[in-house]
């Protein structure tokens, strides 16, 4: 769990001790994301850092986003091999913990209304596939394939922002909490409210760009 006194709690609900370890990070604390052996934290300033869950005394890296802007969600490959990050600015960015590669990272706007800009603010990767999907300001669910780096699907509108969504355990429903997130500062909204969306496959199976004649 984190919190915005920059730091990051490890609890072990399996044993009767709650807390096992205590992280101290370079800033607050706005998002975490989890894989079998990986933690990362995006942190104010942009900060991203990432540890070992089996050796927690350092970080195995702390460095800058790529993105230009604040940090609003992060999340890793389900394979662990890379990790995706949102801003506020509409923007996402595909990145790598291995540094060989660097040049494979990159970066596209998406939850942009004509010349309105939505923060993405939240990422969720289907168990299965590796696809994910983001939710935005703008009250759009987007489901893209990274690797081939299109847009699978489009859903349905939802009456405003997307809070946070993720998939079930194998990937064939996705929540969806739709809850005004103030992008647009204090006015009349939609009530909260939770949807549970089937997802078939075409939606999020990946799709290979055709091969050039």
């Amino acid at each position: 769990s984190g919190c915005p006194h920059a730091c990051v709690h490890a609890w072990d609900t399996r044993s009767g001790v709650s807390k096992t370890a205590s992280l101290q990070l370079p800033g607050k604390v706005f998002s975490l994301g989890l894989s079998s052996n990986r933690l990362l934290v995006g942190t104010s300033e942009r900060r991203l850092v990432s540890y070992d869950l089996r050796n927690l005394k350092e970080p195995e890296f702390d460095r800058e986003s790529s993105l230009k802007y604040q940090t609003r969600c992060v999340r890793v490959f389900p394979d662990g091999t890379g990790f995706a990050v949102a801003s506020i600015e509409g923007r996402v960015a595909i990145e790598y913990f291995d540094p060989e590669k660097e040049a494979s990272r990159y970066a596209f706007k998406c939850h942009r209304v004509e010349n309105t800009i939505f923060p993405v603010n939240c990422i969720a990767f289907h168990p299965g596939y590796g696809t994910f999907a983001t939710g935005g300001g703008d009250g759009l669910v987007n489901i893209w394939d990274g690797m081939h780096k299109r847009r699978l699907c489009l859903l349905q509108p939802f009456p405003t922002s997307i809070a946070a969504l993720d998939f079930n355990h194998d990937g064939s429903l996705l929540a969806v909490a739709s809850s005004y997130t103030f992008e647009e500062g204090e006015k009349d909204h939609p009530a909260d409210e939770i949807y549970i969306r089937a997802i078939a496959d075409s939606d999020v199976k990946p799709k290979p760009k055709p091969q050039k004649a």
